[in-house]
């Protein structure tokens, strides 16, 4: 569009600014308005649903139906053995197949969840961490089975293991080696696929296990400064792999902290990379996926999570994300519905279509309300940011426990606000009512498991276990002396290596972090 209006027919202008304030550009350094000049005026954000259940063939029904009604970009959910490197008929994964995610084993499986997919045409994004460089291996043998061109794939993966022993638990490996595997991914896409984005450096898991916002920036960015110090003690150019870093925050319900949240998040990061040496513009600018809050999703009135999750996507929105997903109103209680994960996409092209929300770029900007907390909310993150760097940076805070205890202390706060009825949540603590549970909701069950255990064996008796033990070794060689990893991994997988073997080759070199 070359003009925009209301529907009164006053036009809209592209940005806005007190008359006696200076104009901050959008698309400059450093970024608080944006990290395009046109911002939604000339493209929309990435509308993505995260989706991932049961088996690869059931999560490809999803997709399908996903990508016919508009979305622009598939999300992948794993399920945790996937997460934590086991094959589904491993003694550990029983009870988890395909319950929180789908079930990946094999190139079979990658086959199968992409069956009717161009890998050319969709950017997928792959929550996935201490096995993210197994499950992009995977992405990038089937893409070459495919027959696309590797330079031309567009997607993340996660692959955010700090905040994995911060917040999340699901790692593998300890924190050095950990960071090994990162930036060899880094080295290796750098080269072969580079147009994809190495990492999601996320806060939203942060944010789940129960931080502020401010600690959710913080330590976001802490890490994302520990990545980059990684890499660059690797030899890697971080005006170069810099401008493949992506972020992933979540959108809570405090409207006006989350919006000055994002633009204090660009401000800031656009500081560190320039304080790192980075001189290139695009290596300086932060873009982000945003979540809304899953843990504001409330199991009474579910449907109140209607309103929760459009407030939150307009945040993200008026904060300027790059892409976004909605959570389903029932995810609460299960998996989400179909009809759930609808409304939380038309709740995303209601924004982008008939809000008004995307015609000038930064619309808050000039808030005297808005400035000054994207100013506190920075402050309040930079004091923890240097304490960070005074305990040695992100990997030895995350060791001597000091992110754990301050998003426990946060979590702990909240909760004992909510229960003393300080804080409300409506339908929880306030304005409760009885209510008839909802029908219908989605449930997988333990055959899931049979039915992997099933494919596993089969795909155990028919493929060259010659070839699959040989690339293994050849694996564990690299890994022992040094050399990347990647290629390797990605030769095993096409060998039909499962992502158990692979996960196991590692274990053996690296053990079992004990967090």
């Amino acid at each position: 569009m070359s003009k925009f209006t209301t529907d009164s027919g006053i036009e809209i202008q592209r940005v806005y600014a007190p008359k006696d304030r200076p104009v901050e550009e959008p698309g400059q350094f450093p970024f608080t308005r944006g990290v395009h000049a046109e911002m939604y005026r000339s493209k929309l954000w990435t509308m993505r649903q995260y989706a991932g259940f049961s088996t690869a063939e059931e999560s490809n029904k999803r997709y399908h139906y996903l990508l016919s009604q508009g979305v622009m970009g598939l999300s992948v959910a794993f399920d945790l053995p996937t997460q934590i490197g086991y094959d589904s008929d491993h003694a550990l994964a029983e009870g988890e197949v395909g319950k929180v995610g789908v079930a990946i084993d094999s190139l079979e499986d990658m086959q199968t969840l992409f069956h009717g997919i161009r890998l050319e045409d969709v950017s997928t994004s792959m929550t996935i961490n201490a096995t993210g460089y197994i499950l992009l291996s995977l992405y990038v043998a089937l893409a070459k089975q495919q027959g696309a061109d590797l330079k031309k794939l567009t997607g993340t993966i996660q692959n955010d293991i700090l905040k994995e022993y911060a917040a999340r638990g699901t790692y593998i490996y300890p924190p050095k080696p950990s960071m090994r595997i990162i930036t060899d991914i880094f080295a290796y896409c750098n080269t072969d696929v580079p147009k994809w984005n190495t990492i999601s450096i996320s806060g939203y898991h942060i944010r789940e296990a129960g931080s502020t916002a401010a600690q959710e920036l913080a330590f976001t960015l802490a890490n994302g400064k520990a990545y980059c110090q990684a890499a660059m003690s690797q030899g890697l150019d971080i005006n170069k792999f810099g401008q493949r870093l992506s972020f992933f925050f979540n959108a809570h319900n405090n409207f006006f902290e989350e919006i000055a949240k994002f633009r204090a998040a660009r401000r800031m990061w656009a500081r560190i990379t320039q304080e790192l040496g980075a001189t290139d513009a695009r290596a300086q600018m932060l873009r982000f996926h945003t979540q809304t809050g899953g843990s504001t999703l409330t199991a009474q009135q579910p449907l109140n999570n209607v309103t929760r999750v459009t407030l939150q996507a307009m945040a993200a929105v008026l904060g300027g994300t790059q892409s976004l997903h909605t959570n389903g109103y029932d995810e609460a209680l299960s998996l989400p519905t179909e009809q759930a994960a609808k409304l939380a996409l038309r709740t995303q092209q209601i924004i982008g279509y008939e809000s008004g929300a995307v015609d000038s770029v930064d619309p808050l900007a000039g808030s005297y309300f808005v400035e000054q907390l994207t100013d506190e909310i920075e402050e309040k993150a930079w004091k923890y940011i240097r304490h960070i760097d005074q305990l040695g940076g992100s990997v030895s805070a995350i060791e001597q426990g000091y992110m754990q205890e301050e998003i426990a202390r946060a979590s702990y706060d909240y909760q004992r606000h909510i229960e003393s009825g300080e804080k409300i949540i409506v339908g929880v603590n306030k304005f409760t009512e009885k209510e008839a549970p909802l029908a219908d909701l989605p449930r997988i069950d333990d055959s899931i498991r049979k039915v992997q255990a099933d494919k596993l064996a089969a795909l155990r008796a028919k493929r060259d276990n010659t070839a699959v033990k040989q690339s293994l070794t050849a694996l564990r060689d690299a890994t022992v002396d040094g050399s990347n990893i990647m290629p390797h991994v990605i030769h095993a997988v096409e060998q039909y290596a499962t992502l158990g073997e692979v996960a196991d080759t590692l274990r053996a070199i690296y053990g079992e972090y004990q967090g």
